[in-house]
């Protein structure tokens, strides 16, 4: 997966002084306090909820619950960055990559999840210019 050289930078500066396991052959990204592997459930109620509710994106019926629940959301939003058009903050990438950077083993797999997010053309036009040409 691509990432922006501002994110790299700050991930390698991150990495020089974030907490380190204590046998220090491991060394995680986003570590505990201790340099261990963080429970899931921490990341997810102290890191991902408040981040959502901070961002705007709450439940429709509690401004103060985060609108999604897990970190898959996260990768539902890449894809639907890459997706959607420029004009409307996205990337506006074709297809074949969209699924080659959400790693999916074939196209077919992008299309069925995420087809109804890429842009379509107005089809009026072209069936008005074949209507009567065959029959």
């Amino acid at each position: 997966m691509p990432i922006p050289p501002t994110t790299l930078k700050e991930l390698k500066e991150w990495k020089l002084k974030c907490p380190r396991n204590a046998d220090r052959e491991l060394q995680y990204v986003f570590p505990n306090g201790d340099g261990n592997v963080e429970n899931h459930a921490n990341i997810v109620t102290r890191g991902l909820g408040p981040t959502l509710v901070a961002a705007g994106v709450t439940a429709p019926d509690d401004d103060e619950a985060p609108k999604y629940s897990g970190l898959h959301a996260l990768r539902h939003f890449f894809a639907s960055w890459c997706i959607n058009r420029k004009v409307d903050g996205g990337l506006e990438l074709p297809l074949k990559v969209v699924s080659e950077r959400l790693g999916h083993s074939n196209i077919a797999i992008t299309a069925d999840l995420y087809g109804h997010l890429f842009p379509r053309a107005d089809d009026s036009a072209e069936l008005a210019a074949g209507e009567g040409k065959f029959g």
